[in-house]
């Protein structure tokens, strides 16, 4: 179960990556608007605000490789915290933005969680 709660948190460590590349530097771009569906005077006008955003989930990318490479109880406790964190950043972007972020984020986040905990 250790092996699958490793590889669920790599999983979620690299969607968090993804959209930080999506949200940061592809923003303006093809990839970017289409990501969002946004159009390209859009895509310009809240691209501060995306770049923002990315930022914050390089934090949780960063937070989950950390928590995945520091040993015990140290990685347990940094992979619990920012899995947290995750979920609640879905929970609250599919209340305020979109419902789709809580099956794109929160439910991987949490499938992660309960087998980080299972395997403790």
């Amino acid at each position: 179960m250790g092996i699958l709660a490793g590889v669920l948190v790599g999983l979620v460590a690299a969607l968090h990556a993804y959209i930080l590349v999506m949200e940061m530097f592809l923003w303006q771009k093809r990839p970017g608007m289409k990501f969002h569906g946004f159009d390209r005077e859009m895509a310009k006008a809240t691209a501060a605000m995306a770049a923002n955003q990315g930022l914050y989930n390089g934090f949780l990318a960063a937070g989950l490789v950390w928590g995945l490479i520091a040993a015990d109880p140290t990685g347990f406790r940094v992979q619990v915290f920012f899995l947290s964190c995750v979920i609640v950043a879905g929970v609250y972007g599919a209340v305020t933005a979109n419902r789709r972020i809580l099956v794109a984020q929160a439910l991987p986040g949490a499938l992660a969680l309960a087998a980080v905990l299972i395997a403790q």
